[in-house]
């Protein structure tokens, strides 16, 4: 369907069009009449469908047709609120929100933690239309008194399975009891738990039901793969995939923090450009760790499940499980960073035998079962090396390719002449006998 045909006021089509769209998703086709009708929407879609702008072009259309542009700044009530897991997906969707309505004389803002909340605070008392915000960001505003949500008409929760996962749910509790006044629902997900059917019992009125997508599947636009390898021998599986496949702008998720900085660490080691975001870096370092990835200054980016969670980077050839993750469920996250709108996309998965059960819960969800690759070279019959100690505690120290950079080293150290000071002490050594 052409964007055309779905009626939205003229300046919100000159913006969409200025960003390329031409015809709708199908979350877009079907969510937006629905929400139109101002009814309270439970909505499941694979992840790079174009959920955000399903939900946000009609909630800005409704506000559009009905705010006074005489009105001063000063004078704006939060009319739309937009709940999000993450600050990277906040300021996605805050980007979102800005573009589509830079024709039209709405405001709109973004709050989330991490960085410092003063100016936060200017900008919700300058007055808003449309707030992005975190749960415990935004509590932290209402708590100060920062923030007024007695006008909202439109609440979304954006990936509510992930913020449930995250531990949210007394926040989006606490937030939805300081709305009061009667309002439209908006859950969004890309799967369809037990829990979020709880949530939305809890939240919803009445709501109408969209499941785009089969739930918990995977798109077809993305080839995925398994590789069999020792988990020491994993990190020179990637180094050799990507060096050999000459790969560029590949998204590595690790399991925790700490394994991140050291899988950056040995990545750089091997002559492979690497920027990490996890949640131990300040916003400002993921940012830019964020942008020397999209502009191509660094090969991969390793991030956890947590930092990655809504990072939209536009036509990302590559994801890579380094880790798989401990919930099924986030492995159609991780791989729907690419394959995004149309686009194919590749995923492979580094598995040892201590991944198995992950794997088959993974396998379980999805409803298909994977070949286990084996790299020649890689096979975890044949006997290690003494330098690959079996042991999940310590990263390999060496690799194939970093061994022979070390011993071409050694040789053209040996033929290095030597220094001045060591020919005058040698001469003095012969003199005296």
């Amino acid at each position: 369907m052409s964007v055309d045909a779905i009626g939205l006021s003229a300046n919100l089509l000159k913006a969409v069009k200025a960003c390329g769209y031409k015809n709708l998703t199908p979350i877009q086709q079907q969510a937006i009449p629905i929400i139109r009708t101002g009814v309270d929407l439970l909505a499941s879609a694979q992840t790079g469908t174009g959920k955000t702008a399903a939900f946000t072009l009609p909630i800005l259309d409704a506000i559009n047709r009905n705010i006074n542009p005489d009105v001063e700044i000063s004078g704006r009530t939060i009319k739309a609120l937009i709940l999000t897991p993450t600050r990277e997906l906040a300021a996605q969707v805050a980007e979102n929100v800005e573009t589509y309505s830079q024709f039209m004389p709405i405001k709109s803002g973004v709050i989330y933690g991490g960085v410092n909340m003063p100016p936060q605070k200017t900008m919700l008392k300058s007055g808003i239309d449309v707030l992005v915000a975190t749960p415990g960001r935004l509590l932290e505003h209402l708590n100060e008194r920062n923030v007024d949500l007695s006008h909202v008409k439109h609440l979304v929760l954006d990936e509510a399975d992930r913020m449930l996962d995250m531990g949210f749910l007394s926040d989006i509790e606490k937030l939805i009891e300081v709305i009061k006044q009667k309002h439209q629902t908006l859950m969004f997900s890309a799967t369809f738990s037990n829990k979020v059917k709880t949530l939305a019992k809890q939240v919803l009125k009445t709501p109408k039901t969209l499941e785009v997508a089969k739930q918990n599947s995977t798109s077809g636009k993305v080839k995925q793969s398994v590789y069999w390898v020792s988990e020491t021998r994993k990190r020179e599986l990637l180094s050799e995939i990507i060096g050999v496949n000459n790969w560029k702008q590949v998204l590595v998720f690790a399991g925790t923090k700490e394994s991140a900085n050291i899988l950056a660490k040995e990545l750089k080691l091997d002559g492979i450009k690497a920027a990490l975001c996890h949640g131990d870096k300040t916003q400002g370092a993921r940012n830019r760790a964020l942008e020397e990835f999209a502009s191509g200054k660094v090969r991969v980016l390793v991030a956890t499940d947590v930092a990655a969670r809504g990072l939209d980077i536009a036509d990302l050839p590559y994801v890579v499980n380094f880790h798989l993750p401990f919930l099924a469920e986030d492995y159609v996250h991780r791989i729907g960073r690419t394959g995004r709108a149309g686009k194919t996309g590749t995923a492979i998965s580094l598995v040892s035998p201590k991944d198995e059960r992950f794997l088959e819960n993974i396998e379980a969800l999805i409803g298909r079962r994977f070949e286990r690759i084996v790299a020649p070279g890689y096979e975890l019959d044949r006997p290690l090396p003494p330098q690959y100690k079996e042991s999940l505690d310590e990263p390999v120290k060496k690799n194939r390719y970093r061994a022979t950079q070390d011993k071409n080293q050694a040789i053209a150290k040996k033929k290095q002449p030597k220094p001045a000071a060591a020919k005058k002490y040698n001469k003095k050594i012969k003199k005296k006998r």
